[in-house]
């Protein structure tokens, strides 16, 4: 006999479903019309959505007294069913590989870390490796979270490559050279034996500062992601913007004038070739360290730490207003509400801030410079984890 078809939940299903979990991980327990007036929707919709969540285990309802909600004083009177976000029930797993790392950690679907663990390798060279120290990683972030594989809901991973999404597979040759033509997503499922969703590390930047951190209540931002190469998430309308085929946001590669460096993609003035971490590392050393030989390992002090440093602070300023030379344009083109600034670069904090901002002031259009907050994230160099963490999430709880 066969089974009846199953019909997909609607888009507004899977909206009100989101809001529901959104608004209890960020109270805690609230009657089903606390939802309602907290989220502006019907009762109805509540109640259908507040079901379906307790079919799922992702929900618990008591009528057991908790502690008061936003609008409800401790008190006396008829006892309200109390709806509470099982934190721990959905668990996800979430990977950030960087050039020269791989971070794995288990979370609940509230986005809270409950165990991690951290490998410094070569990404880019050793694919193979890689995959067998995230099997490694994952075992240890998951003994230190006290769970197993088999409690995973989703599995998600942010990757510093270009990623086409019209084939899943790697296309960038400047970088994860020795991943060119791999599909990550594949080969993490078959470490994983489940679906595994990849993306971008800038997207995934961008969706860690929008959940979690500096873009939490912005629909439209550009998060930029400034370390050894410059990229940038788009979220547009709330929404991760990948472009055709899953390669926007490559402003590294955007052309300075009169600028003549060569860069990695064999083309010269790039904005990566002239304001990238190893660019501005090289001047912070012959400013700061003006007798090293070149080559020379030299310990710079951390990048949050030379703000008063003034021949420090002017290195940094200027790669920030060559950086927001190109930012500017995006403004142009975009109007975002936000633009905020993470990497290895991002962590020199206002005085690479005040230089994009300097940029953006002088060459975007008055209006739209005036509407775009230019800020550091929140998040530092998590940004990426925490993003693959919410992509994780939203395969966990369905939105």
């Amino acid at each position: 006999m066969t089974a009846p078809a199953t019909t997909a939940p609607s888009a507004r299903r899977l909206r009100t479903r989101a809001t529901l979990l959104a608004v209890l991980g960020e109270h805690g327990t609230l009657s089903r019309a606390e939802i309602s007036r907290l989220t502006g929707l019907s009762r109805s919709a509540v109640s259908s959505a507040v079901t379906d969540l307790l079919d799922e285990g992702l929900v618990s309802e008591t009528t057991t007294p908790t502690a008061a909600g936003p609008s409800r004083p401790a008190g006396r009177g008829r006892r309200a069913a109390a709806v509470t976000l099982r934190r721990a029930h959905a668990l996800v797993l979430a990977f950030d590989f960087g050039h020269t790392h791989v971070t794995a950690a288990v979370a609940d679907t509230a986005g809270t870390v409950l165990g991690e663990a951290t490998a410094h390798l070569d990404v880019d060279n050793h694919p193979r490796e890689v995959l067998d120290a995230a099997r490694t990683l994952a075992g240890q972030a998951l003994d230190a979270a006290g769970h197993h594989l088999d409690e995973i809901t989703a599995i998600a991973a942010g990757i510093p490559g270009a990623l086409d999404t019209r084939t899943n597979v790697v296309r960038a040759p400047s970088t994860l050279s020795q991943w060119i033509g791999m599909d990550p997503a594949a080969e993490l499922g078959r470490v994983f034996e489940r679906p595994v969703t990849v993306g971008n590390d800038a997207e995934m930047g961008a969706r860690g500062e929008r959940a979690y951190g500096a873009g939490h209540t912005v629909n439209d931002l550009v998060y930029v992601k400034a370390s050894t190469g410059i990229g940038a998430g788009l979220l547009l309308d709330g929404r991760i913007y990948r472009g055709a085929s899953g390669i926007s946001g490559e402003i590294g590669h955007i052309q300075l004038p009169d600028t003549g460096t060569w860069c990695r993609c064999g083309n010269r003035g790039c904005l990566e070739s002239v304001a990238s971490i190893v660019e501005v590392r090289r001047r912070l050393i012959h400013v700061l360290a003006p007798g090293a030989r070149p080559g020379e390992a030299v310990d710079l002090p951390p990048l949050d730490r030379l703000a008063d440093v003034p021949a420090a602070a002017r290195v940094i300023g200027e790669a920030g207003r060559t950086i927001g030379r190109v930012l500017a344009d995006l403004v142009n083109c975009l109007n975002p509400a936000a633009i905020i600034i993470g990497g290895e670069l991002g962590q020199a904090g206002a005085p690479l801030v005040h230089g994009i901002r300097e940029s953006v002031d002088r060459y975007a259009q008055p209006a739209v410079a005036e509407a775009v907050d230019i800020r550091a994230s929140r998040l530092g160099l998590r940004s990426e984890l925490y993003g693959a963490i919410d992509a994780a999430v939203a395969v966990a709880v369905g939105r």
